[in-house]
């Protein structure tokens, strides 16, 4: 609890959840409560890294393992092979990142 979450990555978590339900390539994206769980487990990340903030890269670095298993990719995405993972990782780099 220790940890601070600025506004800007609290409305960067924000807007990556949402978008992963507007992908197209995704039937399920993640809920509001993955948000919850990614915001907690990018503090936990930060405080292992023995800082008493979080940063993009603690949303970015944990946005994969948190979120994709959460994922259904439609029938066209799994024909074409394109898993929740390379989605996610896609709306990621996509997405802009927070500013000060």
């Amino acid at each position: 609890r220790g940890v601070h979450v600025s506004p800007a990555i609290r409305q960067y978590v924000i807007d990556l959840v949402p978008a992963t339900r507007t992908a197209p390539e995704l039937r399920l994206g993640a809920s509001p409560r993955a948000a919850l769980h990614l915001l907690r487990a990018s503090r936990a990340h930060a405080a292992l890294d023995e800082r008493d903030f979080v940063i993009p890269d603690d949303v970015q670095t944990l946005s994969v393992p948190v979120l994709a298993h959460r994922l259904l990719p439609t029938a066209e995405a799994m024909v074409g092979r394109e898993l929740p993972d390379q989605v996610l990782a896609g709306i990621v780099r996509r997405l802009p990142l927070p500013r000060r």
